[in-house]
Formats: C-alpha cells, sequence, structure tokens
C-alpha cells in the first residue's frame, strides 16, 4: 500500500497520510519563518538600545549648538545603498526638530541650472542654533553628475577648483563643517541592491542610477580618489565611514559628529574614540587607495 493511500483517524474523521505529512512540514516551515523573523526583529531591537545612549548625547550636543547659536553642517556622501539615510534617521530621530533639518535636493530645475551651481544649496543652510544634514550635497557634481554626464568636463572642473575655496570661506565664518563619506564594498553593495529589489516595502529605493552604479564601480571609484585629493583640506576634511555593518557606521557617524564640538554634561562613562576599523581620515583612505592601486593594477577601494 502507498503511504498517500494510507489513512489516519483525526478527530472521527479519516485523513489521507500523505496530507498530514504535507501540513506537518508546511507548518514547520511557517515556524521557521517565524523564528528568523523573530531574532531578526530582537536583534533590530539589541541594535537600537544600542544606539540610545548615543542619541541621548545628539540632545546634549543639539541643545549646546541651540544655546551657543552656532550653525553646523554635516554631509552624508557616498555610494548607493552605503546608509547614508539609515544613519540620518537614527542621528536624527529623537532631535528636536525646530533646530534641525534634513536636505535632499532632487534634479535642479530649469532655471536653478543657469545659477551658480552652489546657490541652491546655500539657500538650504543653517541660521544660528541648527543643523542641517544634507543626504548628499554640492558633492554631486564630484562623482554622480561626472559619471553619468549631467554636467560638462568644464563644469566638473570649475567645481573642483572652486569648492575648497568655497568650504575655506563657510568655515572661517563660523559654519561648523563635517564631511562624512560612507564606503561600502562592491560586493556588499550588490547584496543592498539584489535585497532593496526583492523587498516590496524597499524597492522604492531602487532607482535607474542605483541600477548602473555596479556597471559604473571603477568610474565612481577613480572619482572618489580625485575628490579626496583635491577636496579634503585642512579647514574641510573628509571623514571615511566604512559602512559594512550598518549598526558600527551608525554609532561611530555619532561618534564623529559629537567630537566636532565640545559639550556641556557629555557622559563620562561613554567611549567616543572612533573604531579605527570603521572610522579613517581622508588622507588615510588616500593612501590606502594607492598601495591598493599598486598591488592590484588599480582602485578597488
Amino acid at each position: 500500500m502507498q503511504d498517500e493511500d494510507l489513512q489516519i483517524d483525526v478527530n472521527g474523521e479519516r485523513v489521507p497520510l500523505s496530507k498530514l505529512i504535507a501540513s506537518h512540514l508546511s507548518l514547520q516551515d511557517e515556524l521557521a519563518d517565524l523564528r528568523d523573523d523573530t531574532k531578526k526583529a530582537m536583534r533590530k531591537l539589541s541594535n537600537e538600545e544600542e544606539l540610545r545612549p548615543w542619541q541621548v548625547e545628539i540632545l546634549k550636543f543639539q541643545r549646546h549648538l541651540e544655546a551657543q547659536g552656532l550653525r553646523m553642517i554635516v554631509l552624508f556622501e557616498g555610494r548607493d545603498a552605503a546608509g547614508k539615510g539609515g544613519t540620518i534617521r537614527r542621528v536624527t530621530r529623537y532631535m528636536n526638530e525646530k533646530h534641525y533639518r534634513v536636505v535632499a535636493l532632487g534634479k535642479p530645475h530649469h532655471e536653478q541650472k543657469t545659477q551658480w551651481y552652489f546657490q541652491r544649496y546655500v539657500a538650504q543652510f543653517p541660521r544660528g542654533g541648527e543643523m542641517v544634514l544634507f543626504d548628499r550635497s554640492w558633492y554631486n557634481r564630484a562623482i554622480v553628475e561626472k559619471v553619468f554626464g549631467f554636467c560638462t568636463d568644464l563644469e566638473y572642473e570649475n567645481f573642483m577648483k572652486g569648492v575648497v575655496g568655497f568650504e575655506k570661506d563657510l568655515v572661517r565664518q563660523g559654519t561648523i563643517l563635517i564631511k562624512l563619506y560612507f564606503s561600502v564594498t562592491k560586493e556588499e553593495q550588490a547584496r543592498r541592491f539584489e535585497r532593496r529589489r526583492d523587498d516590496p516595502l524597499r524597492q522604492w529605493k531602487l532607482s535607474e542610477i542605483d541600477v548602473q552604479a555596479q556597471e559604473h564601480w571603477d568610474d565612481f571609484t577613480e572619482l572618489k580618489f580625485e575628490m579626496l585629493k583635491r577636496t579634503s583640506t585642512p579647514a574641510a576634511p573628509w571623514t571615511i565611514i566604512r559602512s559594512g555593518d550598518k549598526q558600527l557606521a551608525r554609532l561611530n557617524a555619532m561618534k564623529v559628529i559629537l567630537n566636532s564640538v565640545p559639550y556641556e554634561d557629555r557622559s563620562t562613562t561613554l567611549d567616543f574614540v572612533p573604531d579605527h576599523n570603521v572610522v579613517i581620515s581622508g588622507a588615510e583612505e588616500l593612501s590606502n587607495m594607492k598601495a591598493d592601486r599598486i598591488r592590484k593594477g588599480k582602485f578597488t577601494l
């Protein structure tokens, strides 16, 4: 007799054994999925709890900026899917909305294209006591616009020559400027793109530019090198955030921001020293990239 012919009495009803086995296997799969979902939820909760002491410090930091009337700009740059947006959300989660803004400008419209390139960014600059976080900034011209032909070679070169003086003057007049570049590997970027493609809740994040990012990986890397070489200055240095581990990237980005200005009531129990495996200077990244090119014949970072 075949297994499928066997029937079992279940609450007075004869049920084929094959159906019971299939139901059992299906239930096992559902339980396994539930366990995975629970583990992910617990891990996410644990990660968020780990950030809470630092978010408390961010609130103290924000109050200090407000009390002193200080202006702060934080630039979040890096490849697509490098973790910029997630970090911004964690930094600002509990901040007073009256004293910070997140700026993510879209493509310039026709009138803006006829203006001085920096003009639409300057319009978003902070007043006294305010922090402005740019989710991509004027450095779009240094990499994205150049790679995809959205600017001419002359426009690119004029930007690279002008941005150093622009930032030097900005800092000289009292604005605190932090420039963060989130660095992710090609393999990790591809994995994150695939997750966006498969997850209905994340598909909106995947743009046509994202799809082409992997194809232009080497172009992005070459221009990253040029950007760091020409625009990381004593007045406005770049800080590199290795973002393969999103949690560590978020935590250490907060440390970089908190270390930029002394503020009152700073915790004496937290370790504010950034993890050197996650945070490195723009100058060190340039040295790493040069060594990488010597060893492998091209940039891969």
